[in-house]
């Protein structure tokens, strides 16, 4: 299906995204001649990184070599072993599969394998895409655990991806874990409303609202991405009172630029998702093409400081290696401190001093 007919297709019901997923492009034979040539060699790639490519997204593709083109289409560097296989150090943090507890109150609970599109720098591409993954068994092994331990007050869902569960199976994830008492916050990490917005149908929204208060972050990497498609599959979501957030990586060639990056935020708004976290690439093996250098991202966020509004400053962010979490990084903004005052250097370069102990009351006459 090319963009045209996707776009008349929009309000057909649950059926299309279905649709989308059974024609997903995945294997590089299947690629159209004009995107890509030497087939033979990716398939060493897909044999490694499974590739999935539905035709909505494939649509957003304008030229072979674009933003969307290299996020999406398999990579002869991607043969490339630099990095590593589990980045985060999940497995680390695995007491039962498919769990991740690394921070005190809160888990990462996978209950998917798939997604709408297979992300060539994916963290958990050692696992998505991959039967076995995710079962029936992990998931009650991971509902188990959560239910056995008091401190878990906030639970995210991750995959894969959750949206490409049916309704009924995440609708019964969700009352489970609505169910244990313990359990304050309940957050769902979704690419869909980017990579196939007509999944987030109007019986979804419907599903979801029943949860709330439910938290979505969702991933948009480029303003390309920010289709009429995904304006009505994000409003659906703002709609059922569902607050959203993007989590957007920092990509070599794709969005290693702060005024993409500044389109990218303000669109974002406009659709009432809240910029959260500019990502560092993780450093996960066969993704070395993508990673961008640290100043890259201090300096992005020292013009973003400078060029538009608080809300759509995102934190800059590094998920450490080794399972060390998240850390923020921040433009060094301090220049000096003194006896008196401290000096302070503006998105613009420019020093000012400010006093260190400042009397915010004025004398009344």
């Amino acid at each position: 299906m090319r963009h045209e007919e996707l776009k008349s297709a929009g309000g057909k019901g649950k059926e299309l995204w279905r649709r989308m997923i059974s024609e997903s492009i995945e294997d590089p034979f299947d690629l159209p001649a004009s995107l890509c040539a030497g087939q033979d060699e990716l398939e060493r790639v897909t044999s490694l990184f499974p590739m999935r490519i539905n035709p909505y997204y494939l649509a957003l593709i304008q030229n072979k070599g674009d933003p969307i083109y290299r996020q999406c289409v398999p990579d002869l560097k991607e043969l490339n072993d630099e990095g590593l296989d589990d980045p985060l150090l999940e497995e680390g943090h695995s007491p039962v599969p498919g769990l991740t507890h690394r921070y005190p109150d809160r888990v990462l609970f996978l209950v998917s394998n798939r997604c709408a599109v297979y992300c060539r720098f994916c963290n958990r591409r050692r696992k998505v895409g991959r039967p076995g993954v995710v079962s029936n068994e992990t998931i009650r092994e991971g509902l188990s655990y959560i239910r056995g331990h008091k401190e878990i007050r906030d639970v995210l869902l991750s995959g894969g991806d959750p949206f490409l569960l049916e309704d009924e199976e995440l609708g019964r994830i969700l009352s489970e874990i609505r169910s244990i008492s313990h359990v304050e916050v309940v957050r769902i990490g979704t690419r869909v409303p980017c990579t196939l917005p007509h999944r987030v149908t109007k019986d979804l929204a419907r599903i979801l609202k029943k949860f709330n208060p439910l938290y979505i972050h969702t991933h948009f990497n480029h303003p390309r991405e920010l289709t009429r498609a995904t304006v009505r599959a994000c409003g659906r979501l703002a709609d059922a009172g569902i607050p959203l957030g993007c989590q957007t990586v920092l990509l070599k060639g794709i969005n290693d630029d702060p005024y993409i990056i500044r389109e990218l935020m303000q669109g974002l708004l406009k659709i009432r998702v809240r910029p959260y976290y500019l990502f560092q690439a993780d450093l996960a093996k066969g993704t070395s093409h993508f990673w961008t250098p640290l100043q890259t991202g201090l300096d992005i966020m020292r013009f973003l400081q400078g060029h538009t509004s608080g809300m759509c400053l995102p934190h800059f962010a590094v998920d450490l290696p080794g399972g060390g979490g998240k850390v923020p990084f921040l433009p060094e903004y301090i220049v000096e401190k003194r006896d008196n005052d401290i000096v302070l250097k503006t998105y613009e370069g420019k020093t000012y001093s400010y006093p260190l102990n400042v009397c915010m009351e004025r004398r009344l006459e």
